[in-house]
Parts: C-alpha cells; structure tokens; sequence
C-alpha cells in the first residue's frame, strides 16, 4: 500500500495528539518522528514546539511513570529506574523525582508484596519461604536492605 505523504504542519499536529493522548518523554517521540521522513531542522522544530507548548515536558513524564509503575504495578525503585534509564531519561532527573513515592507507602507495599507470596509458598521451611520471598520482592526492583528492614520488624 502507498503511503500518503503528509505536510510539515500534518506531522506536527500528529506528534503534538502523539503527545497530548499520553505523556511521552523525548526517546519516544524521536522514535515517532522516525516514521515520518522528515530532515534534522523539521525534527529539531518539532521538538522544540513541543516543549515550548509544554506537549513535550521530561520531568512531568517522569514522575507520572514513576507514579503509574509503582502505585499500579507495585515495582520497586530499582526496577523504575532502570526502565527510565531505558528511556534515555537522567539519572538526575530520576532522582528528584522519585519524591512522588511516599515512604511509608513503599515499606507498606514490601510488607504486603512479602505477606501475600510469602503465604502462598507451601511445602518449604521457613527459611526457604523467607529467601524464595526476598528474591521475588528483589526481582520486582525493591531494595535488598529496605526488604530487611521491613520483614525484620
């Protein structure tokens, strides 16, 4: 099939609904823009558009990721930061902002994280279930010092 080609202002009205039907950090929308045959100072217009109309903002993306990935889909920090890391995102910018987790929320979700798969281990010792439990919580990103704590008090 023939691909329809688009004008400057079509690509950019499809980047800026890429942008507005879900934050998107830059690694994104570049891979985006990659579809589009377009030469570096139309990519580098966009782009600058785009943050300029605050469709394009790295901090907002990043908090609301981290926000969605733990308070969604329980996963520690470890495991946020590298699939930012993934995303070409900074680690300075990875570490302010993970102020959006509140640490008591954390240490609340490794002891029930810990509780639910800890009972549903049957068959083994104690301490099998205990090292079967703190690998799994680490596989999800959580921090192997934090896990002490938590199940330890």
């Amino acid at each position: 099939m023939e691909k329809k080609s688009l004008t400057f202002d079509e690509i950019k009205q499809k980047l800026v609904n890429y942008c507005v039907y879900q934050d998107r950090c830059h690694a994104e929308v570049e891979q985006k823009m990659r579809e589009f045959l377009l030469i570096d100072e139309a990519k580098e217009e966009i782009l600058l558009y785009l943050m300029k109309e605050n469709y394009l903002n790295e901090e907002r993306y990043t908090r609301s990721y981290i926000r969605g990935k733990f308070y969604i889909k329980h996963w520690g920090r470890n495991k946020i930061k590298m699939y930012l890391k993934q995303k070409q995102i900074s680690e300075k910018m990875i570490s302010s902002c993970f102020d959006e987790i509140d640490e008591d929320d954390y240490r609340n979700t490794i002891a029930r994280i810990y509780e639910d798969y800890s009972s549903k281990q049957k068959g083994l010792q104690e301490y099998q279930k205990k090292s079967k439990t703190i690998k799994y919580l680490m596989s999800r990103g959580f921090e192997y010092e934090i896990i002490g704590e938590v199940i330890n008090d």
